[in-house]
């Protein structure tokens, strides 16, 4: 009995493995845990609230195809979103997520969202996210403190020691422990100790040039804030801000409109090649003597994959956790078909034959 119960269990070890990874990783991987927040290269999902699929009937503006939540499933740990003031017709108004106009593409309240991802917060305590926010139409700390606290995500929220930038951040460990996983950034603001938790983006962060036409026009220069455009890259990290690097390209339509540039897209968030994902981290990396962009910003995150490019740099071989979705561009023909696996699919198998470890006879 004791023998055929020691083989069971040795049967199971190699299923519980994978759970047992999950649990322990710190966004999808044991080996970032003990690793300093601006010390790891987090993906991030530009635009991210702005979908390219069926809700929005495919709309040209759209930079995703898929939502937030499956952005968070697949490895995405960077959130950004542009707030805008809605006008309504009772002369009230309201903060929402849209792109460039409201009557362009409204993705509703800045507080649903933020419930979106406070959500996936809850069911993913070993995980930290950043949100990015371009505060468009200069809302006031107090104005996007009313969102976080609707949403209740702002428990979840870092506070940083000083609002000026440390010269060292915190692990993710640390975060995780102390449940503050949630680092929000925004543009536009200034500080307010009302919301400690809203970060200055450019304060703390230092980005490359974002508005590119062309895959030979990426630069690893600095470009905002402007009081470091064009340093030298040793000045940029002296600052002691991290580095964004935006990666993606606009495609120009008339009268100067921009859009996401779809149709490159295979090129752009690809691991090889002139304008792509991996060659372009690879250069910033020898630009700042070996040091990799904390954050890389892309529209169409599963194409690619760029999580690929983001996991080489971080010396991540086997994440765990994740959720696979499809790397093909999506569009109206191929949406019927897309992918999306989830993550669970060995727990009932592991949970019955734990049950026949434990309790058979």
């Amino acid at each position: 009995m004791l023998f055929q119960r020691s083989l069971q269990a040795a049967l199971i070890l190699p299923l519980l493995s994978p759970l047992i990874s999950a649990q322990t990783a710190c966004n999808n991987s044991p080996s970032l845990c003990n690793r300093a927040y601006n010390n790891i290269t987090h993906l991030g999902a530009h635009d991210s609230p702005f979908l390219r699929d069926e809700s929005t009937s495919f709309s040209s503006s759209g930079n995703q195809f898929f939502d937030t939540t499956t952005q968070l499933d697949a490895g995405v740990r960077l959130l950004s979103a542009q707030v805008h003031k809605l006008n309504n017709t009772s002369g009230t108004s309201s903060w929402h997520l849209c792109h460039s106009s409201c009557d362009l593409l409204d993705a509703g309240t800045l507080s649903s969202w933020l419930t979106e991802i406070k959500e996936w917060m809850d069911d993913n305590p070993n995980d930290v996210v950043t949100i990015l926010l371009v505060n468009a139409d200069n809302a006031t700390p107090s104005d996007l403190g009313e969102h976080f606290s609707l949403s209740g995500i702002s428990p979840y929220a870092y506070i940083p020691p000083s609002t000026t930038p440390p010269t060292s951040w915190p692990t993710l460990q640390t975060l995780i422990t102390a449940n503050t996983r949630l680092l929000a950034f925004s543009t536009n603001i200034t500080p307010d100790p009302t919301t400690p938790y809203l970060m200055d983006e450019f304060t703390f962060i230092f980005e490359n040039d974002f508005e590119n036409t062309s895959p030979t026009s990426y630069t690893c220069t600095p470009h905002r804030p402007t009081s470091l455009r064009n340093v030298a890259p040793a000045d940029a990290l002296a600052s002691n801000r991290m580095f964004l690097m935006n990666h993606f390209l606009y495609d120009e339509q008339l009268f100067g409109i921009q859009s996401p540039d779809v149709d490159y897209v295979n090129v752009t968030n690809a691991a090889l090649g002139e304008g792509s994902l991996g060659t372009q981290l690879e250069e910033c990396t020898t630009a700042y003597a070996g040091q990799p962009p904390t954050f890389v910003l892309v529209d169409f995150f599963n194409v690619g994959p760029a999580i690929a490019s983001v996991d080489r740099v971080n010396g991540v071989s086997e994440p765990v956790g994740r959720r696979f979705v499809t790397d093909r561009v999506v569009d109206e023909s191929t949406s019927k078909g897309v992918r999306v696996a989830g993550r669970g699919s060995g727990v009932a198998v592991v949970v019955a034959v734990v049950g026949l470890v434990v309790f058979g006879g």
